[in-house]
């Protein structure tokens, strides 16, 4: 049986498909904490540490060797256990707040969603190896047609998962939107079509009411 998770409200997650904005509005939560007065570590997974910077690249390198989906589901979960032990437990521990690009559900929605693996299997490796989760999770949601465009031409050669076809982020969206809508205490959906500053600005205000209702 899968072991017991710990929430800590000080750790907002950041999720969404591509072209969701993701960039845009972590700088706007930092700015708004910051300017509270708070100490903020972004980070971002895959990677945030050395060690699973270097993770990042077998995972995402598109010239590499594929890795399998179990292999990438590995890979991805040993840089997640490096980095949470590693650089958020000790940021949480000294107060300050962790935005965190990715998270586990990510494995969820890609892995799970998009390359078909078992939940439960994703389940066991987060309650056994992890055991931390976030107190909010904000899920930019998009249309996965507009959020390609977005990002269209805006890297010259796209990684690896960045190179799927439009039916592997459908998935990776449908998985996004059950989760959230399984965990409406942690998740906030907000919908990422507006302009950047007006996501932002919905982002913020989850967060300031997040604050207010912890």
């Amino acid at each position: 049986m899968p072991g017991a998770m710990a929430t800590h409200p000080r750790f907002v997650s950041l999720e969404g498909g591509e072209g969701a904005g993701k960039t845009t509005v972590l700088t706007a939560l930092r700015t708004a904490l910051a300017e509270d007065g708070a100490e903020v570590l972004v980070t971002r997974e895959p990677g945030g540490t050395p060690l699973a910077e270097r993770i990042r690249e077998l995972v995402l390198d598109p010239g590499g060797a594929p890795a399998v989906a179990e292999a990438e589901l590995l890979l991805v979960f040993a840089a997640r256990v490096q980095h949470v032990r590693e650089l958020i437990e000790p940021a949480l521990a000294r107060g300050a707040w962790v935005l965190c690009d990715r998270y586990t559900d990510s494995s969820y929605a890609y892995q799970g969603g998009g390359r078909g693996l078992d939940a439960a299997r994703i389940e066991l490796l987060e309650h056994g190896f992890v055991g931390l989760r976030p107190g909010l999770t904000l899920l930019l949601d998009i249309d996965v047609a507009r959020g390609r465009e977005r990002t269209r031409g805006r890297d010259l050669v796209p990684d690896r998962i960045e190179g799927e076809r439009d039916e592997f982020f459908e998935r990776v969206r449908a998985a996004y939107l059950a989760r959230a809508h399984a965990e409406p205490a942690r998740f906030r959906i907000i919908d990422a079509a507006p302009p950047a500053d007006a996501v932002a600005a919905t982002a913020v205000a989850a967060l300031r009411g997040w604050r207010t209702a912890a």
